[in-house]
């Protein structure tokens, strides 16, 4: 990892023990009892010890701090990974309770022009902390929606105001980010979450609020949250609004998935049933449950691997898969694409027969 560029952190520590002095160490707890907030929120980290996994990151964040040398940094992976906890965790190791004095945050996506780099960033990044020392922290996030140009001018804004800013930018695809932008801060990648990792987290949750949640249910969400805690929370909290007891059929209705069963029969009509059997058969489905044709190739994706195709069988089923993904991703009719779907599942059991 590299910081070059970056200028050493005057007197970060300072910062940090004038603000927290003589004031409890915050905890997420301290949230817990705002009723009228989302979960999300409610039991986001407020440490870095909080942060569900990535401990590699977290350490190497610390170890920054602690020798006065925070560089900008670069957070990037998949959405509900921990991103945006964790900069405000640091924000929160370096300011104290107050931190939010000291912090801009910006959403990229919405203000994604020129305009908002010269204007808001400028402007925040010019002004002195209320400290001769230390600095101030500036976060970017879903930064890779941001214009080229609005980049090339936060390139030299982070070169200018080195000295008493830092930057922390915060994005779901690094390959969107400028060359000169990422050369400026020290990249992080967060993988999505380990299942047992969320699992541990959403236990806690469930303990604390009271949640019926049944054994099949805990599966169903853990499935459908792919290592995104944001996603988990939000269908949790939803579920439990609705139902008095969330079980494996309630995760899907209120996740708007296809349920398993439903899965199980598109697929095995696609492998066994005649062509035109199966086009009204799914089509009917997708307008009774209110399916998108994309919902249905997702949740292909997990039964195909239990079915026992030969190698270059599987590896050409998905592989179309993604094609048709794609396609669709891009406007592709539903309709066509269905008809094509239909076509690959053909000739995927047609290869299996040949043992290929």
């Amino acid at each position: 990892m590299s910081s070059d560029g970056d200028v050493p952190i005057t007197d970060a520590d300072t910062l940090h023990a004038t603000f927290s002095k003589g004031k409890r160490k915050e905890t997420y707890a301290d949230y817990s009892q705002d009723e009228n907030l989302p979960w999300v929120e409610k039991y986001r980290p407020v440490t870095l010890e909080d942060v569900v996994s990535h401990k590699d990151i977290t350490s190497t964040i610390e170890k920054f701090i602690e020798k006065n040398r925070l560089p900008h940094l670069l957070f990037y992976g998949p959405p509900g990974t921990g991103k945006t906890s964790t900069i405000l965790a640091v924000a929160r190791r370096l300011y104290g309770p107050e931190y939010r004095k000291q912090i801009l945050e910006l959403n990229a996506s919405d203000d994604r022009g020129i305009d908002v780099v010269r204007e808001q960033v400028k402007q925040f990044a010019e002004t002195r902390t209320l400290f001769s020392k230390g600095f101030k922290l500036i976060i970017l996030d879903e930064a890779d929606m941001m214009t080229q140009a609005a980049q090339a001018a936060l390139r030299r804004v982070i070169e200018q105001y080195t000295k008493n800013v830092r930057f922390c930018i915060i994005c779901n695809y690094v390959n969107k980010i400028t060359p000169a932008v990422q050369s400026r801060c020290t990249r992080f990648r967060f993988s999505p979450l380990p299942i047992s990792e969320v699992e541990r987290r959403l236990e806690h949750i469930i303990e604390t609020e009271n949640v019926n949640l049944t054994p099949d249910g805990k599966e169903a969400l853990l499935k459908l949250s792919k290592g995104d805690m944001r996603r988990a929370l939000n269908v949790l909290q939803a579920c439990h609004a609705a139902y008095n007891v969330i079980g494996e059929t309630e995760i899907y209705n209120c996740t708007g998935s296809p349920q398993p069963k439903d899965i199980e029969t598109v697929v095995n009509s696609m492998l066994g049933d005649e062509f035109t059997t199966s086009y009204e058969m799914i089509s009917a489905l997708k307008i009774e449950r209110g399916l998108a044709l994309q919902d249905l190739i997702t949740g292909a994706y997990d039964y195909i691997e239990t079915i026992d195709f030969g190698p270059q069988a599987r590896v050409y089923l998905l592989d179309q898969l993604a094609t048709i993904e794609y396609r669709l991703s891009t406007g592709g009719s539903e309709k066509i694409q269905l008809t094509a779907l239909l076509g690959v599942f053909k000739n995927a059991v047609e290869l299996s027969k040949k043992g290929k």
